[in-house]
């Protein structure tokens, strides 16, 4: 690694509810020196998702009421500024995302410039598995047509929560993570839609994400509710109703 990026205090936070037979797996793909401190945000779990966090190392905030994703995503990153981290690494707490593909995410932010680096399981070298076919029409095509035509950016991948930014673009007033209607799925295209619409350096590269199976948990995802959670975003903004 270099000496650019060595120098970046990195914090990885995986998002994580009722996910005790995953988190174990989520936190065995970290490679040692990755980052400088794993954070399990659990939002207040019914099972031993916490337990077995702390198990394994991480360190676990149990937020004391469901919030949903965006705001599980806004203590980690109250925590990561609190304790003066550089970046922060968003990936899923139920096994979908691959922990040893964070250098492909931080080498970009430390040793060329960037602002923000989005993974994209749809650029070459990238994988998506058994994705669902609905899925895959959802996140392939109709979500990042929308989003780049909003953004005036073409995107490959809007909706992949695997991602990483240096938390001083959170300096800027014009990126308000406060609001109230960021609390589900709509604050991870929110951030980046702001990073890309205020001139912040960024870029995606690829990366995998592998649904587990069925029985295991699928996806906590609701069907309409949570899809117009990570669609409405880009209508309030691209169309200026919120900021």
């Amino acid at each position: 690694m270099a000496e650019a990026t060595k120098n970046l205090r990195v914090l990885a936070a995986p998002i994580a509810f009722n996910e005790e037979r995953k988190i174990g797996s989520v936190l065995s793909r970290f490679n040692h020196g990755d980052v400088n401190e794993i954070l399990v945000v659990d939002d207040c779990s019914t099972d031993a998702t916490a337990a077995v966090a702390r198990s394994q190392g991480a360190t676990v905030i149990t937020r004391d009421r469901r919030g949903g994703a965006g705001a599980a995503i806004r203590t980690a990153i109250e925590y990561a500024r609190k304790n003066h981290f550089d970046v922060l690494v968003i990936l899923a707490g139920n096994d979908k995302d691959r922990a040893e593909e964070i250098p492909r995410l931080v080498k970009p932010i430390g040793e060329e410039g960037y602002d923000f680096i989005q993974g994209s399981r749809y650029l070459p070298g990238g994988d998506y598995g058994n994705m669902p076919v609905y899925r895959q029409i959802a996140s392939k095509f109709l979500h990042p047509w929308l989003f780049s035509l909003a953004a005036g950016r073409r995107i490959t991948d809007s909706t992949n929560g695997l991602r990483a930014f240096r938390l001083s673009i959170l300096d800027d007033p014009r990126i308000d993570l406060t609001q109230d209607w960021l609390d589900q799925y709509e604050l991870e295209p929110y951030v980046f839609f702001k990073a890309i619409t205020l001139g912040y350096k960024v870029k995606e590269v690829p990366v995998t994400k592998i649904y587990p199976p069925k029985q295991l948990g699928y996806t906590k995802m609701k069907p309409i509710i949570g899809w117009w959670s990570i669609l409405r975003p880009i209508f309030l903004l691209g169309l200026r109703i919120k900021r």
